[in-house]
């Protein structure tokens, strides 16, 4: 049996992704700002770096699977037809950069030895450097329907037009839990005074 996330076809997939991308708008963004503190405020830009990555991985999902059930045939998800050519192009590069940043990042932290620092430094920079390009236009293409459907499931108005509403929002406030989960269970091992560098 289907779960009410899924029984909402594509306008459920569409709103989920959205309230998603919201939630990664608004987390990035913070993110963002303790990057030029990343050295002195390591804990701070590692905490907040690792509570992304479950909303990451439900957007991923989300993503992959209207591109899945497109590509199968499901006449739902073909008569909304696929993305702009340019934006179904960068979606897969997208989803390497951010996996690519973070898991350089998380590795710089957890597992790497301290031989391998300079070049996890490097691969994470260079990473953030073409994914905040990359993300950059993502965002711009795709801001106005983000904006009008990520909030469609808030509005009492718009809310009961795609079954499955509540459903998305504990979806979303799920990954968003087990980011905390994971930041804490992450922030012993990150220190204050340059990890990036090894020191």
């Amino acid at each position: 049996m289907k779960s009410p996330v899924l029984r909402a076809g594509s306008k459920g997939n569409e709103r989920l992704t959205a309230i998603l991308a919201i939630l990664l708008l608004v987390t990035l963004f913070v993110v963002g700002l303790t990057v030029p503190l990343a050295q002195s405020q390591t804990r701070l830009h590692v905490i907040l770096g690792t509570l992304v990555i479950p909303p990451i991985l439900a957007k991923v999902a989300s993503t992959v699977w209207r591109i899945i059930k497109y590509y199968s045939g499901d006449a739902d998800y073909v008569e909304k037809g696929p993305p702009f050519i340019l934006l179904r192009l960068l979606g897969p590069i997208l989803v390497v950069l951010t996996v690519v940043m973070v898991f350089s990042g998380l590795g710089l932290v957890v597992w790497a030895p301290r031989s391998m620092y300079s070049q996890l430094w490097f691969l994470h920079r260079a990473s953030f450097v073409l994914w905040f390009f990359a993300m950059a236009f993502h965002v711009l293409a795709h801001l106005k329907e983000t904006i009008h459907y990520g909030t469609s499931d808030f509005i009492r108005r718009t809310r009961r037009q795609v079954k499955g509403a509540s459903s998305r929002v504990w979806v979303t406030l799920f990954s968003l839990a087990c980011g905390v989960v994971v930041a804490v269970l992450i922030a012993p091992y990150a220190h204050n005074g340059g990890y990036f560098f090894g020191n």
